[in-house]
């Protein structure tokens, strides 16, 4: 144990986690005005391994370890998470109008399970005003931009369909420029919308139609998009999805997003009197094995040559994260398992993916995707 874990972690811990997390994300804006403090980091915590590197989506990326989406609501740290030594740092997610989110306390910790309840509800400032910030900061890795529907409270009244899919619109519209790909969060589990608006069938191909011609008037950008999914191992659910992105080439890959509420799959040691009650999506530890089933069925049915995967979920270890690479990951994204083992964990995975590379005799990251899907 380090001194993250035995020290740090211990301290953390004693204090709410909304107010952690909100401390955190400040100190990394204001350690990323400090002269040098960078390159510090950079070499505290970067590894560089060419074998990590990969081509995905037309996207150069140095390693396959990437911050998710959540940690960073408003690209404020952004900076210093580029020093850290991630391969590619995700950031919202973002909507057209700015958003409060959901009522707080509005997230938990878990820590007999290393997970965390999340029910933020999409907070941030709004694309505009995120645009500004991402035009001031250089990217010196890719930068994904997950873009979702305005969370405009339970007292709002119900959006009609078309105003859901103009707020995509507006969102890639205002932040596609300043991207190196877009991620489409399709199923927050902690909105009304988000939950089943686009489990209509339909409702992706038209949302992909609108954004067509969002791309197409701006022919100066044309990053790629992903898209962030309910998790699920039907194969008549990803043969749905596959089959509404067909015609759209501009559409890379896929992402699970957490589960609603708590479903039964969820085995935690900690007592259900502490956490049922709780509003929000389970992350962390507790989803890795249900994660992983989701990868390989996907994985298993999709055009490899065209699509990739974003893999996330209970990544904690090297283990973990290779595991997701043979399931059918391409890229994986960490976000729980910073708030238990601190930012080493980044250099951590490289060197153990690196290790488990070499231990197959393979010479780049691409030939361990998807290597234990038959």
């Amino acid at each position: 144990m380090g001194m993250y874990g035995q020290w740090i972690r211990r301290a953390l811990f004693g204090m709410p986690a909304e107010a952690v997390h909100a401390a955190t994300v400040e100190a990394c804006h204001w350690a990323g005005r400090v002269p040098g403090l960078g390159r510090v980091c950079q070499a505290r915590f970067g590894r560089h391994y060419p074998e990590l590197a990969s081509e995905v989506a037309g996207i150069h990326f140095p390693n396959p370890i990437g911050l998710a989406a959540g940690w960073d609501k408003n690209a404020r740290g952004l900076p210093l998470l580029y020093q850290l030594g991630f391969g590619f740092v995700e950031i919202g997610s973002v909507s057209a109008d700015p958003s409060q989110g959901n009522p707080r306390p509005r997230l938990f910790r878990l820590p007999s399970d290393r997970g965390i309840i999340v029910n933020y509800g999409l907070p941030n400032r709004g694309a505009a005003v995120i645009a500004r910030r991402l035009a001031r900061y250089p990217r010196p890795i890719p930068l994904g931009v997950n873009i979702v529907a305005t969370n405009r409270g339970h007292a709002a009244p119900a959006c009609q369909p078309q105003e859901i899919l103009d707020d995509y619109a507006r969102s890639l519209k205002c932040l596609g420029p300043h991207a190196s790909y877009v991620m489409l969060n399709l199923s927050c589990p902690n909105t009304l919308d988000g939950q089943d608006f686009f489990a209509t069938t339909g409702r992706i191909r038209q949302l992909l139609q609108d954004l067509q011609h969002v791309r197409s008037s701006e022919r100066h950008w044309q990053c790629p998009l992903f898209l962030k999914v309910p998790p699920s191992q039907r194969p008549q659910d990803h043969d749905r999805l596959l089959e509404e992105v067909a015609d759209y080439d501009f559409v890379r890959g896929f992402m699970f997003n957490l589960a609603a509420g708590k479903p039964d799959w969820l085995q935690l040691q900690t007592p259900s009197a502490r956490w049922r009650h709780l509003p929000g999506a389970v992350a962390g530890a507790p989803v890795a094995t249900y994660m992983d089933a989701c990868i390989a069925g996907l994985y298993a049915r999709m055009d490899r040559q065209r699509y990739a995967i974003i893999g996330g979920g209970g990544v904690f270890t090297a283990d973990d994260a290779w595991r997701k690479l043979g399931l059918g990951a391409s890229l994986i994204e960490i976000y729980t398992a910073l708030v238990y083992e601190g930012p080493s964990l980044i250099g951590r995975l490289q060197d153990g993916l690196a290790q488990r590379l070499q231990q197959h005799g393979w010479q780049r990251l691409s030939q361990a995707v998807g290597h234990l899907v038959k």
